[in-house]
């Protein structure tokens, strides 16, 4: 019996380890209410990170009651100086154009969707600046967005 709690621990604790994946960050910001205001600007703060190789994805978290099939989304890098690195508008797809069915994963009336960043973050990125800008003061059915990013 006392070799079964011994195995049993040692699968818990490997899994445990196991846990970190692929990823180097991920992170999701919320919105109250299911509503991104168009003022509301996300900061993912990656001051911590040793180093920013690896493929960048933005997450949307989005529900039923998003009016369109798609987000326009501004993404800024930034050095420590708050200095613009880059500064990109993409385009993640949220419901197929044609069936209006939701892209991504999810279950219920909610769902996430992950899009590749069109750019490598420079070395000198201390921070990513998430901004809607689908010129709606108050997009409705947006939950929450991330940022991932995944080890080389």
């Amino acid at each position: 019996m006392n070799n079964w709690k011994q195995l049993l621990g040692v699968i818990l604790l490997s899994g445990l380890f196991s846990c970190e994946g692929d990823r180097l960050y991920e992170e999701f910001h919320s919105f109250d209410s299911s509503v991104w205001i168009e003022t509301d600007s996300v900061v993912f703060d990656l001051n911590h990170l040793k180093t920013l190789e690896g493929k960048g994805l933005i997450g949307v978290r989005f529900n039923e009651n998003y009016p369109f099939s798609n987000c326009y989304i501004r993404i800024i890098s930034r050095d420590s100086s708050h200095v613009d690195l880059n500064n990109l508008l993409l385009n993640v797809p949220i419901f197929d154009s044609k069936s209006g069915q939701p892209l991504g994963t999810g279950f219920g009336n909610t769902f996430t969707k992950y899009d590749t960043l069109p750019f490598d973050f420079p070395k000198e990125t201390k921070e990513i600046l998430l901004v809607q800008y689908m010129r709606k003061a108050e997009l409705e059915g947006i939950e929450a967005v991330g940022l991932k990013i995944l080890k080389p």
